[in-house]
């Protein structure tokens, strides 16, 4: 007794079953991960695929517009897109640093704002090609397009609408919120008119309603119910009839409505497998209408052949996996459905613009994402990019820590 030191009589006895008991205790919580420490991260899965196609979109735009401005020292539309492409980078990265939960909350007041500017853009709008669906910004040279923040926005509030369900599936209640969530923006696309963006955000709803659990045979009657009135809108609106006759036999219409689409034949034909050279196509000399924007694909096809498109197409399917993957590893349903919405928002507009440009699907008019001139496109890809790569740090290495999870749990259980 008299030899034990102060130390020694200064601290308590541990039992070792409790301090078992403890750890278990701590690891029964699960691996909660904060979302402030996530984002050091980078998902290369996501990233590199992503830098790959805003790099390469830089060269092909410099390609296809420097014939435009053969005066000048750099072309005036390749200075705006890489100035573009900047304050993308900067739009993607404060996108990241924001919180999953933030985005969450602030899904319906966004959804709000672009579906008023969307409505603005019939009264206020600048006419182009006799559709309404720019705004103007005073003292900026730069025009607003809301049809493509409304798609995010979208993709964002039915993600959160359809995550309140969780695992119990889409009840009617919450299925009505999210089809008059979509039909709203949806008709006022349609008195634009942009049949391309409305149909594309049916597409993208649908999918996050399949990711939800809902019915085949409900989406089954929602798709039949999306052909019928895609067969009234052309019905009644006389140039989306001429776009699908155009695409049933663009060589009877190639020197009218078809004619794009024969220069994109010819472009990929000249191009082969290999193409023929960086800056030696001739179909952007003023052959190939909207060469920089909606079928920048086939100047890839031309000068860079076969192995560049699908070295493009490879890089958006690189993408599609790397975000299925974070999909998977999501553990709140909103996550679960926000990554694999803003995943098909990047990814659809891509293989249907390949298609478009291949002849597969009539025209729509929508540039590629990343690759093509379009600023709106590239600002609002590289929020969905930002929310991704948030997403996927904040999911980083789920497996470890649910085997560790699961063998403190099984250690801890009497």
């Amino acid at each position: 007794m008299t030899g034990r030191s102060a130390t020694q009589r200064s601290s308590p006895r541990r039992h070792p079953g409790r301090a078992r008991r403890r750890a278990g205790s701590r690891h029964s919580r699960g691996p909660t991960r904060p979302e402030t420490a996530a984002v050091g991260r980078f998902d290369s899965g996501i990233l590199a695929p992503a830098a790959l196609l805003v790099g390469g979109g830089i060269v092909m735009i410099y390609s296809a517009t420097a014939p435009l401005a053969m005066a000048e020292s750099l072309p005036p539309q390749f200075v705006k897109h890489v100035l573009t492409v900047g304050l993308a980078v900067g739009c993607g990265a404060v996108a990241m640093r924001v919180p999953l939960s933030v985005w969450r909350k602030l899904s319906l007041p966004l959804w709000l704002l672009s579906l008023a500017l969307l409505g603005a853009t019939l009264w206020l709008g600048i006419e182009v090609n006799s559709a309404r669906r720019w705004l103007p910004l005073p003292g900026l040279p730069f025009r607003l397009q809301p049809a493509e923040l409304i798609k995010w926005t979208t993709v964002l509030v039915v993600a959160s609408q359809l995550a309140v369900e969780g695992a119990r599936g889409t009840s009617p209640r919450r299925l009505w919120t999210v089809l008059a969530m979509t039909i709203a923006p949806i008709a006022l696309m349609l008195m634009q008119p942009d049949f391309g963006s409305a149909a594309l955000l049916v597409t993208l709803v649908a999918l996050l309603l399949f990711a939800a659990g809902t019915s085949l045979r409900l989406l089954a009657g929602l798709g039949a119910l999306a052909g019928i009135g895609t067969a009234v809108f052309a019905g009644a609106n006389p140039y989306a009839l001429l776009r699908f006759q155009a695409f049933i036999d663009p060589w009877q219409k190639s020197g009218s409505e078809g004619f794009q689409l024969v220069q994109s034949f010819v472009a990929f034909g000249r191009g082969g497998a290999f193409g023929v050279g960086l800056g030696d196509g001739r179909q952007k000399l003023f052959f190939l209408p909207e060469a920089h924007t909606d079928f920048i694909l086939s100047v890839v096809a031309e000068e860079l052949g076969l192995l560049g498109v699908l070295l493009v197409l490879g890089a958006f399917g690189a993408l599609v996996v790397a975000g299925t993957r974070v999909a998977r590893r999501a553990r709140d349903p909103f996550v679960l459905l926000c990554v694999f919405g803003m995943t098909a928002f990047i990814a659809v507009p891509a293989f249907v613009n390949a298609a478009v440009v291949m002849g597969l699907v009539p025209t729509t008019g929508f540039p590629m994402p990343f690759l093509s001139l379009g600023g709106n496109s590239l600002l609002t890809c590289a929020l969905a990019l930002g929310i991704l790569l948030r997403a996927a740090s904040r999911e980083a290495g789920p497996g470890r820590h649910r085997v560790a999870h699961a063998i403190a749990l099984g250690r801890s259980t009497p």
